[in-house]
């Protein structure tokens, strides 16, 4: 059964989250936080995403962004497929690099104000994370 396809409107925000095949780092460093990050920032000088926050832990990251001229589903692919390339090239790997697909959680305006106290948990070095 081919999968829905997803809603989206333009000016929703959205906490998305993406997280490594198999729990595997996709931030191995600094060079490719930076990189991810450089994307992303990218995408919103373009004017297809607002970004409000975001979190890059070791296996997975989580996004706060307002769509605005691109579905939300177009420049969540120009990021990742942009950001797996060179990863792939850098650290000479092969294969996916993100479990499935992104996943996301429409947020109502009101809640956005408290969204990194109320949807992420403060980073812990020791934990392991899921999404």
């Amino acid at each position: 059964m081919p999968r829905q396809a997803r809603l989206d409107a333009p000016h929703t925000l959205h906490h998305v989250m993406v997280r490594g095949l198999e729990r595997r780092a996709i931030f191995r460093d600094d060079v490719d936080r930076g990189d991810f990050v450089g994307r992303l920032a990218a995408l919103a000088e373009t004017g297809a995403l607002t970004v409000l926050a975001w979190a890059c832990l070791p296996n997975h990251a989580h996004l706060l962004v307002r769509t605005g001229t691109r579905p939300l589903a177009r420049s969540m692919r120009s990021l990742l497929t942009g950001y797996a390339g060179p990863f792939h090239r850098r650290h000479q790997r092969v294969g996916h690099l993100f479990q499935n697909r992104y996943k996301f959680i429409v947020v109502m305006r009101d809640l956005a104000v408290s969204w990194p106290s109320r949807q992420i948990p403060p980073p812990d070095a020791d934990a392991d994370c899921e999404t």
